[in-house]
């Protein structure tokens, strides 16, 4: 079965105006005021900074709502059109907190967790545990027995072996456990190696071609009612294209399987793009959600197939471009590279709060928080303190040639994978979230102190802790 690759543009470009706002980059709310300040929700960088601290990690809960509320009703529209029903699911790992589970539960979705930790997260914000998927391709019994005991809607069962888990599981507890088999459709989203996950050489689902028997195996268990397929072909899709093929390849196996008894689902998982730079352009959700159920409904045709509800899990799309980081400046360097030479500006985080770019080479932008200049733009790259030469937050971008330390500089589309990959790599302490609305700001996640590294380690003397720096 051949892959599709799935091209994803990115790239710096120069700006025209090095102190400006790419509106698809930003939050909504994001703009300056008349001091030249970023400002965020009603609430300016500078006076956040001098509250919190800084890294500061800023969501934006207006923008982060709205997202998953536009989201869920494109979704709804689409799946109506075409006859069918549809749930979307918050994919928890991009970013799970108490706050985020509990706007993404008010705007309609469910949430979707892959580990017990995750799961606690979900049960302790007072979700539903019925509107719970449990992912996960290595999950321990004691998860599984969790997941069974709270009553979650759905696990999705990853490999062979977790079949008789899970049953085992659900026999226990003398419970009916709803379950998805995950599949690998050969559907290759073309980002980072690590961010694609449909292709057969790769640690999660099971081979398509295994979907019938396997499907056979879970229906022989009384103890499992068997939802569906599930796939998820990537991160940082940009249209409908891949979804669409992978759309295609699974109902392939569903009408094999419906041969057998009825498959009630169809679960296409998520990994919706979003714009990092002014070069990302992502198709609106709403022609992606068309565009999906179009080829499913399609598919089904052709099959003669009765439409099944449908399924998503969108994650960075709704939590991503609602966060924005901001940093300190602290030293700001030159060295010379083929003839010319690099400009390095260093600030108060970096990989700790943003490992993204030294993992997948993620490109990033960045603006001057704190001030606007008119300095000609000078080409930088933003670096974290860390002793690690890959400690980069943004590789290359456009900053006033006058940048100096002590600057407040702001890293936008953060919401996604930085909090929940962050770090305390040289016991540096993780900064903390905090949300902004209509002007007001309140901390949803507290920052780590020394304090809390050092009382983690047994080795030390309780006179070693008294007079640290926070």
């Amino acid at each position: 079965m051949a892959s599709v690759s799935i091209a994803v543009p990115s790239g710096p470009a120069v700006p025209d105006d090095v102190n400006g706002l790419v509106p698809q980059v930003w939050p909504e709310s994001a703009h300056r005021d008349e001091a030249g300040r970023l400002v965020l929700a009603g609430l300016d960088a500078a006076s956040l900074a001098a509250r919190f601290g800084t890294p500061l990690y800023v969501v934006d809960e207006a923008e982060a709502r709205g997202r998953a509320r536009r989201t869920r009703e494109a979704f709804d529209a689409a799946a109506r059109a075409a006859g069918t029903d549809v749930t979307v699911y918050y994919a928890g790992k991009a970013f799970l907190s108490g706050a985020v589970v509990r706007w993404v539960l008010d705007e309609g979705l469910a949430v979707d967790v892959c580990t017990g930790g995750e799961l606690a997260v979900a049960l302790g914000a007072g979700a539903d545990p019925g509107r719970l998927g449990f992912h996960g391709n290595n999950k321990s019994i004691a998860e599984i027995d969790a997941a069974v005991a709270a009553g979650v809607g759905a696990i999705v069962i990853d490999s062979e072996v977790e079949i008789e888990r899970v049953a085992a599981a659900a026999a226990r507890a003398g419970r009916r456990q709803r379950v998805r088999l995950r599949v690998n459709s050969g559907v290759h989203a073309s980002t980072h190696e690590f961010l694609a996950t449909a292709h057969e050489d790769q640690k999660f689902g099971v081979p398509l071609e295994r979907a019938a028997e396997l499907g056979a195996r879970i229906r022989s268990h009384e103890a499992l009612d068997f939802l569906g397929l599930h796939c998820h072909i990537g991160s940082q899709i940009f249209d409908a294209d891949g979804f669409a093929e992978s759309a295609s390849r699974l109902l392939e196996a569903h009408a094999e399987l419906s041969e057998a008894g009825p498959v009630p689902e169809l679960n296409l998982g998520g990994g919706f793009g979003i714009a990092y730079t002014a070069a990302d352009s992502p198709q609106p959700i709403e022609e992606i959600a068309r565009g999906i159920l179009d080829a499913v409904v399609a598919g089904c045709r052709e099959r003669g197939l009765l439409l099944p509800r449908l399924a998503f899990e969108p994650g960075r799309s709704i939590i991503g471009p609602a966060g924005v980081t901001i940093y300190t400046v602290g030293t700001i360097k030159s060295v010379p590279i083929d003839g010319g030479e690099r400009r390095y500006v260093s600030v108060d985080g970096g990989m700790s709060d943003n490992a993204r770019t030294a993992l997948y080479g993620a490109e990033y932008s960045a603006r001057l928080a704190s001030r606007v200049s008119a300095a000609p733009p000078a080409l930088s790259r933003v670096v974290g303190k860390h002793c690690e030469s890959g400690d980069i937050v943004v590789d290359a971008e456009y900053l006033p040639a006058d940048t100096a330390p002590g600057d407040l500089l702001a890293v936008p589309a953060t919401g996604a994978y930085c909090w929940s990959l962050a770090s305390n790599y040289n016991h540096v302490p993780r900064p903390p979230v905090v949300a902004v609305r209509g002007g007001e700001a309140r901390l949803i996640v507290r920052g780590e102190t020394i304090d809390d590294l050092l009382g983690r380690d047994l080795g030390l003397e309780p006179s070693a802790i008294e007079g640290t720096p926070a």
